[in-house]
């Protein structure tokens, strides 16, 4: 038997496992856990909190092997939430990454055992730095922890692993208690939806806050654009020309008179009125819904759902035509 194929189960061993049931025991493991850490939500919590909201250079956190995973998870969480972090791995730290620690920070380090030794090889320097240490062990007694200026509790009562080797349950624990800091501060800190757009400018929710009409509306030349002396027929090739379903009606100055969309030439149509000979004035929707090119885009979006209109034309604060877009150009940029 060749070491690929000697733990493979044959086809009655994999008839006879309960998949399901190996499944839902971990979720009860790992809830266990989790309610485990309510009484980790403590003076020692305030106090991390506290350290970490008084911190005035970065959030620092290390942790070696799933612990390490882990720790790189915390540390985007908290970067996400208004709270600067990163991580360094304690080994690539003992060989110069220990230069990216200031005196200003403060250093999160992970253990479940307290006793890694590429943690602990750093703590002499992060102690001569006089850089606040917080703890995250299921060890109370470890080194790390009585080393610690605070110590979170992160101890569980047994892995999910059913060999207890593997880290399951415990690193679950670690990664939820790094959740509970990461929005206990970001509620401290006030942050908002916009701070968190900012730092994600590449998300949707990040183009639904920050984008504004005009980044996603056509202006210049792409705007559709008739004279009120137009008749129906000008204005229909107009509409044509730009594939916006819509054109704007103004005058010799550019200031907006009206608009006419697809739904008002069904409606006319309807009506029977001359499209050859009749002007657009005589059809078009006056005192139509405007809005800023300054506008976020969302907001554009909620107008236009409001006003159940497919269509938004943008204006400046002398009421000239700027810009205009529709459904689509909020769909392509991601708003919707």
């Amino acid at each position: 038997m060749t070491e690929s194929t000697r733990h493979q189960p044959d086809d009655s061993a994999l008839v006879a496992s309960d998949f399901i049931a190996q499944g839902q025991r971990v979720l009860d493991i790992e809830k266990a856990a989790i309610d485990g850490l309510y009484q980790s939500i403590d003076t020692s919590f305030h106090n991390a909190c506290q350290q970490l909201i008084r911190c005035q250079g970065r959030v620092v956190v290390t942790g070696m092997g799933k612990s390490g995973h882990i720790g790189g998870k915390i540390a985007a969480t908290l970067a996400s939430t208004g709270t600067p972090a990163f991580f360094v791995h304690p080994g690539e730290a003992s060989h110069g990454d220990l230069g990216m620690i200031t005196a200003q920070d403060t250093v999160i380090a992970i253990s479940n055992s307290g006793e890694t030794h590429e943690v602990l090889s750093i703590l002499p320097v992060i102690k001569r730095l006089g850089v606040p240490l917080i703890a995250m062990t299921g060890k109370p007694e470890s080194t790390l922890a009585t080393l610690a200026d605070v110590h979170l509790y992160v101890g569980v009562a047994e892995e999910a692993c059913p060999l207890g080797l593997a880290p399951t349950a415990s690193t679950t624990a670690t990664l939820v208690m790094g959740d509970a800091l990461a929005v206990a501060l970001l509620h401290a800190r006030g942050f908002t939806a916009d701070d968190f757009a900012l730092s994600h400018p590449g998300g949707s929710l990040g183009r639904r806050l920050l984008l504004r009409v005009s980044d996603i509306m056509h202006s210049g030349d792409r705007i559709p654009k008739v004279r009120e002396s137009a008749i129906i027929t000008e204005a229909l090739l107009e509409i044509s020309r730009k594939g916006l379903g819509m054109t704007t009606i103004v005058d010799d100055n550019d200031q907006l008179l009206g608009i006419f969309t697809d739904g008002d030439l069904r409606r006319i149509l309807d009506q029977r009125v001359d499209i050859h000979s009749t002007p657009i004035s005589a059809t078009m929707t006056r005192h139509c819904t405007t809005t800023s090119p300054e506008t976020l885009a969302a907001e554009a979006l909620k107008v236009m759902e409001n006003k159940k209109i497919n269509g938004l034309i943008a204006v400046n604060k002398t009421h000239q035509v700027v810009g205009v877009f529709n459904m689509h150009d909020l769909l392509r940029a991601g708003v919707i």
